[in-house]
């Protein structure tokens, strides 16, 4: 099989071409695009479409195809908001779907300038699933030109402290139930930037861990995305409500940049980042999600081991800094007790010269 790059970046893999899609491209349009494009993916869609020119001009240039793509991928794509910003991109819902759908490179593409172009604001469009359905959509636009933005952390929050979202989950009893939500929630975070018409999704679909704290028995979900040496990490909190607190609430959805020493990066740095991966090629898809799944888990552990690495190396120098400083400071005690002895004696057989010297001279 061999790899192709859509014109925004995206890698799919291309079919092999047999006999039986030679003839594909024979049925009546109408047929294809009624019967059988509307059930396929959109990874499928952009192989099919890399076969045949007529193929690929047909599919992209249904826009009612990629539109449904889009709202039945990305439910929070149905705002208006979002509805009237994708209309706007070069090729509307085709462009905001190959840019959005694959995962992030690995590696950080070099800046095009020195300074960050995503002024003005930044749109989070966020889906939360719970096997299959849709149970928590939101699109929140965020301010990136104050100094408090800047200056600050970046972080984005979807909740506020006192709000919750009712889901259907049981709360955990045990760890297995926590592994069971490995698979059962799945979460989409998209960064649309509108001012240059980009966007990229930032979470890795399904959690890197899940964890229920031993005393407060709330349940830690944490999404990560890792390019280059910077992992975008979404943290999910639920907690149990109702009665007997048998069923969990999402009390907080938040978003944040940490670089290799696990510091969350503040505004200004973190828009230097989005804009090399928004102007970026877009990472490859695998044959299927689970695939995609399991390579970005395996990126951000290794991830993780790059960063315990980075630590012991810096314990490491600041170790051999800090014996350094003792080695020296011990040193200059050292001479500087010895420069006071030396010194001492220099008086001492100065004086004692003099004193010889003075008694040569008195007369007897």
């Amino acid at each position: 099989m061999q790899s192709t790059t859509t014109p925004h970046g995206g890698t799919f893999t291309n079919p092999p071409t047999t006999t039986t899609s030679s003839k594909f491209h024979l049925l009546p349009h109408d047929v294809i695009r009624a019967h059988i494009l509307p059930h396929l993916d959109g990874c499928t869609l952009a192989s099919i479409g890399c076969t045949t020119p007529e193929l690929r001009t047909l599919i992209t240039t249904d826009h009612h195809l990629w539109s449904h793509l889009c709202h039945s991928t990305w439910p929070s794509t149905t705002s208006p908001r979002l509805r009237h910003l994708i209309s706007t991109f070069p090729n509307g819902a085709h462009t905001f779907f190959s840019l959005s759908f694959p995962p992030l490179p690995p590696t950080l593409s070099p800046p095009s300038s020195s300074s960050p172009s995503t002024s003005g604001e930044l749109i989070s469009a966020v889906d939360i699933f719970y096997r299959g359905k849709c149970m928590f959509s939101k699109v929140q636009e965020n301010e990136t030109v104050t100094g408090w933005f800047r200056c600050s952390p970046f972080r984005v929050d979807l909740l506020d402290p006192k709000e919750s979202v009712p889901t259907p989950i049981r709360r955990p009893s045990h760890d297995d139930t926590c592994r069971d939500l490995y698979n059962d929630i799945e979460l989409t975070w998209l960064l649309v930037c509108p001012t240059r018409r980009r966007s990229i999704n930032v979470s890795g679909l399904r959690p890197v861990s899940v964890e229920k704290h031993w005393l407060s028995g709330e349940v830690h979900m944490r999404y990560a995305s890792v390019v280059g040496h910077v992992a975008f990490v979404v943290d999910v909190t639920c907690v149990g409500c109702g009665p007997g607190g048998l069923v969990l609430h999402v009390t907080e959805v938040c978003l944040k940049m940490e670089d290799i020493d696990g510091v969350s990066l503040i505004g200004k740095d973190s828009l230097v980042i989005l804009q090399q991966v928004l102007e970026g090629k877009r990472g490859k898809c695998g044959k299927n999600k689970s695939e995609n799944v399991e390579e970005g888990r395996k990126r951000y552990f290794e991830y993780l081991e790059r960063r315990k690495e980075w630590k012991e190396n810096k314990v490491k120098k600041e170790g051999r800094l800090d014996v350094m400083c003792v080695v020296f400071g011990v040193g200059f005690i050292v001479s500087l007790f010895c420069w006071s002895i030396f010194l001492a004696l220099l008086l001492k057989f100065m004086s004692l010269f003099a004193f010889r010297t003075r008694i040569r001279f008195i007369p007897s």
